[in-house]
């Protein structure tokens, strides 16, 4: 049969399949899975692999679901394929998730089937994804704005998951079924069931399929295939330049952890962005995934390398961090450091190893002229107004002082909004408090009602050391 050796020639031509695979197929009764099971099934002897079926169901159509599942245990009953069917529940998953329906039931079923190729030691997954989906998945990249990677398209191979229909169009599908429930094996007929949700219009690929690709086919009955070629086309040039892109990650890399990483940055500055933009992609994905990134994110962040300072920095959807040192460009997922709660005993000194400094404590008469030049790195202040011992913290929700040199009020918030310093920064930054009241943002500002005056009779100094 001539569609038979269609797909006999894709999966050769990406190297689909080999002798001793264990190939989970997913099974939904619908036509490209029915087609897909039998196309299978009619070449696992002469290519030499075994074949399970696996219809997952999203709980999301009760009265339709019982008479699909019949149907698939019923088809693989006749053609003896071991049938699996396994319950997800999308509504929780997008719920915990902050998902959409769609995208949950995406991420469940895509997870489900890994789940279950582990479970059946299946090493390849077979999906049923053709020609009129990649067209539709074309349209609907460029309708979204992706770049070149996303208009690659569905791959016909990714990790485990292969598909053997890709190169295959719907009508072609719909044609071999018809024909051969007209002259049916012995063992089964070709019939397939058709899913409800494929109807409604309310579905963005549904609108597409059912109302913009009927027209464009009218237009050009050769879009689907010109459409697969083209992706296939940019498939190839994609994975030309990601080759390029992995050696340049490798000059580029001092150092990598599985939430941070980090770029020399002269290489960086003066890279074709090109090139740049898929590196800095790959980073990205490298220390959280690219969920949520976007093209302007990726803009910023070459803006960020060419313009920005020492120091300057960037916040990215998921907590992703990309800072701009003096040498290299550090991209991180891990989680802002949190100062812990201390007690300041004066005389002493206390080590804080989330903020790199220690904090030293004395007394001192007024007369001593160590005390006249105060920097961010040391405060005095009126011992006699202090209640000790001190307290060191982190910043609180609502926290204010009064900055010496400023005499009013200020929410703490402000003061950093006001001073620039990096909200990832904010909370290793210690606060020290005398009672409830807030005396020094240590290596910032004092507090204007503990400072120094002539009536003064005794100093407490305070001073921070950098960490070694």
């Amino acid at each position: 049969m001539q569609l038979l050796e269609k797909i006999k020639a894709t999966i050769k031509k990406y190297s689909m399949l080999s002798e001793g695979d264990k190939v989970l197929i997913g099974l939904s009764g619908g036509a490209d899975s029915v087609c897909l099971l039998h196309l299978l099934n009619q070449l696992k002897d002469e290519l030499k692999f075994s074949i399970y079926a696996l219809y997952i169901d999203h709980g999301l159509r009760p009265d339709e679901i019982p008479k699909e599942i019949a149907f698939c245990k019923n088809l693989c009953k006749d053609l003896e394929i071991p049938f699996i069917t396994r319950p997800i529940n999308v509504r929780a998953y997008a719920q915990e998730h902050g998902l959409n329906k769609q995208e949950a039931a995406r991420e469940l079923r895509y997870k489900t089937f890994e789940d279950i190729a582990f479970e059946k030691n299946a090493n390849r997954i077979a999906l049923a994804h053709n020609a009129d989906d990649q067209a539709e998945t074309f349209f609907m990249r460029i309708l979204r704005g992706s770049g070149q990677k996303g208009l690659s398209g569905i791959p016909p191979v990714r990790g485990k998951i292969i598909r053997p229909l890709l190169e295959t169009e719907r009508y072609e599908i719909e044609k071999f079924l018809v024909q051969s429930a007209e002259h049916p094996t012995p063992d089964a007929k070709l019939l397939f069931i058709v899913d409800s949700s494929n109807l409604k219009t309310d579905y963005f690929r549904n609108w597409l399929r059912l109302s913009v690709m009927l027209e464009f086919k009218k237009q050009n009955p050769e879009l689907v295939r010109t459409i697969s070629k083209i992706s296939d086309i940019i498939r190839q040039e994609d994975n030309y330049l990601e080759l390029i892109v992995t050696k340049t990650l490798m000059k580029l890399i001092p150092k990598k952890t599985d939430k941070t990483i980090e770029l020399f940055l002269v290489p960086l500055e003066t890279m074709d962005k090109v090139i740049l933009r898929r590196v800095l992609r790959r980073a990205v994905d490298a220390v959280k995934g690219l969920k949520g990134i976007q093209f302007v994110h990726i803009e910023d962040t070459i803006e960020l390398i060419k313009q920005g300072q020492s120091g300057d920095r960037l916040y990215l959807p998921k907590g992703i961090r990309v800072i701009k040192g003096y040498s290299t460009l550090i991209i991180t997922s891990e989680p802002p450091v949190t100062l812990s709660t201390y007690t300041l005993d004066v005389p002493g000194e206390l080590t804080l190893k989330e903020s790199g400094i220690v904090i030293r404590s004395s007394f001192s008469e007024p007369q001593d002229t160590r005390y006249e030049a105060q920097g961010k790195e040391a405060a005095v202040f009126d011992a006699d107004k202090v209640r000790l011992p001190l307290i060191v913290r982190p910043r609180k929700e609502g926290d204010f002082f009064y900055p010496a040199g400023f005499g009013k009020r200020k929410k703490l918030q402000d003061f950093f909004v006001d001073e620039k310093v990096p909200r990832d920064e904010r909370d290793r930054i210690p606060i020290v408090l005398s009672g409830e009241d807030i005396i020094w943002i240590a290596g910032y500002r004092a507090d204007e009602r503990f400072k120094v005056t002539d009536n003064t009779k005794k100093i407490l100094l305070l001073e921070i050391k950098i960490l070694r």
